[in-house]
């Protein structure tokens, strides 16, 4: 599958994060101004002293970086213990695909973000005879929050949303059912505990959720974390804090534990650490 992000894209994250312009990182990279324009519009791949000269100026990980230039790069196929307790949902905004996920076990759900595709969540549910028990959000941007009208008209159920994500939403659910996950602290469906992981960076308030699992641990990374690469920083100022999210929370997860992101192919934690050029300081 794809990755979510190309050199180019992961280059301009890196760039509006430090609050640089592009003159700013064409005198740190030794490069002209009009190459780093080109680079990052994509209209050529760069050179391999390009690539290892843009990752220094933005403290990214040179190998990593490059080998996503060359195309050398993509994770494996996901473990396939993911299969057995999660369905996958495709929603499509404006011809940009996104994903939520219905983890299941004994009869019971709950919904990793709603695809914005509240149907497909729904019939899933109908048609796997599953009591759906909570919606949990990664974030409250629209693409992977709206279809909570239709989902609680469905069924009445805690919808799970860092706080200060909830002005992001363009429909609120009732007070009462809008819980503030706290970072460390479980909620549980079926025999599976799901623990609440803060990793605010994308949003100010977003959250992944850990599947904690003798065998086949997963998280669910939501915009955090995509294979490869990150979400865009929202605000720009929130970048640090973001790289501190994904270094410091998620890629300290066991290496097995497969990511399971809001757009793009699943991954680990292992891969992310050999691949992602965020993953670790330059």
């Amino acid at each position: 599958m794809k990755l979510e992000d190309d050199f180019c894209d992961i280059v301009k994250k890196a760039r509006l994060g430090h609050g640089r312009s592009v003159d700013a990182v064409a005198h740190a990279s030794g490069m002209r101004a009009e190459d780093i324009s080109t680079l990052e519009r994509g209209s050529r791949i760069p050179t391999a002293d390009e690539a290892r000269a843009v990752a220094g100026a933005l403290g990214l990980c040179a190998d990593a970086l490059l080998a996503i230039a060359a195309g050398r790069w993509s994770p494996s196929t996901s473990p396939p213990h993911v299969a057995t307790y999660v369905e996958t949902i495709l929603g499509d905004i404006g011809g940009y695909e996104v994903k939520g996920y219905v983890v299941h076990e004994s009869g019971e759900a709950i919904l990793i973000d709603t695809a914005y595709n509240p149907s497909a969540m729904i019939q899933t549910l109908t048609q796997r005879h599953l009591r759906l028990t909570a919606i949990c959000l990664t974030h409250g941007h629209s693409d992977h929050a709206d279809g909570l009208e239709q989902l609680l008209d469905y069924c009445r159920v805690p919808v799970y949303l860092g706080a200060p994500d909830e002005s992001l939403l363009s429909w609120s659910p009732p007070r009462e059912l809008l819980r503030s996950p706290v970072n460390g602290e479980t909620i549980s469906v079926g025999a599976l505990t799901v623990r609440f992981l803060a990793t605010p960076g994308h949003t100010p308030g977003g959250m992944c959720y850990q599947i904690e699992r003798n065998a086949g641990p997963l998280c669910f990374v939501g915009d955090t974390l995509f294979a490869g690469s990150i979400g865009r920083s929202n605000p720009a100022a929130l970048y640090q804090t973001h790289l501190k999210s994904v270094r410091e929370h998620v890629l300290e997860l066991a290496p097995d534990t497969a990511l399971l992101p809001g757009h793009g192919p699943a991954t680990t934690v292992r891969e992310e650490l050999a691949h992602n050029p965020f993953a670790v300081p330059a």
